[in-house]
């Protein structure tokens, strides 16, 4: 059975990406948006994460009260654009652990080229949630969930800001089991990989680059 993908479509998170897409939008005011998104985007990515009963104190009396277990959720933030992506969803999940894919994609071939990878210990009971602002070609988050495979997490999520139907297509069909969290599905990729009309080289804008 295919994962779905999730098109976070809140009027917030849609008003905010069309400021962040504007050229002339500052790298200051790009950088608090993104923060800003991703911690809206948080709210859909965790709607149906597991739950657990303890037992706690009103002021009145006891009960059982549901929380999640914010140590067994791992961001992972497929470097370098990631980590803008990371800050807003450690405000709503801030027990969560973090891990690093380092990637960069080769300018004349797209192929993803590894050169880091830290995650924590014990994968094996842990949910991963991948992090990337874009999904373009869709090589970068295959590589990522490849090597995160490898670490047999108890489940894995993706999530971008924009993605492109190219790099949804070959993410869903490296693996179908991922499920896919994105608040845009643009038109489609230019001849350099880009996505269009897009918002430019994510990392460039967030830590002014370029």
């Amino acid at each position: 059975m295919t994962a779905p993908i999730h098109h976070i479509t809140h009027p917030l998170v849609q008003h905010k990406l069309t400021l962040m897409r504007q050229k002339d939008c500052s790298t200051n005011s790009f950088r608090l948006l993104m923060g800003e998104i991703s911690m809206l985007m948080a709210y859909e990515v965790t709607r149906d994460m597991p739950m657990q009963l303890i037992d706690i104190e009103t002021p009145l009396e006891a009960m059982k009260s549901p929380v999640i277990d914010g140590k067994k959720t791992v961001f992972v933030s497929i470097m370098r654009a990631g980590g803008g992506f990371l800050d807003g969803m450690l405000t709503v999940v801030p027990g969560a652990r973090i891990g690093h894919v380092g990637l960069y994609r080769d300018p004349k071939t797209l192929v993803a080229v590894e050169y880091y990878f830290k995650m924590p210990s014990d994968m094996h009971e842990r949910d991963a949630i991948v992090l990337d602002p874009m999904l373009a070609t869709g090589n970068s988050a295959v590589a990522a969930v490849d090597r995160l495979k490898e670490t047999k997490p108890r489940s894995i999520r993706f999530v971008c800001l924009l993605a492109a139907p190219e790099g949804l297509k070959t993410l869903r069909q490296a693996h179908p089991d991922v499920p896919i969290y994105t608040a845009a599905i643009d038109r489609e990729l230019n001849d350099h990989g880009y996505i269009l009309p897009g918002l430019g080289d994510a990392g460039d804008r967030l830590f002014g680059t370029k």
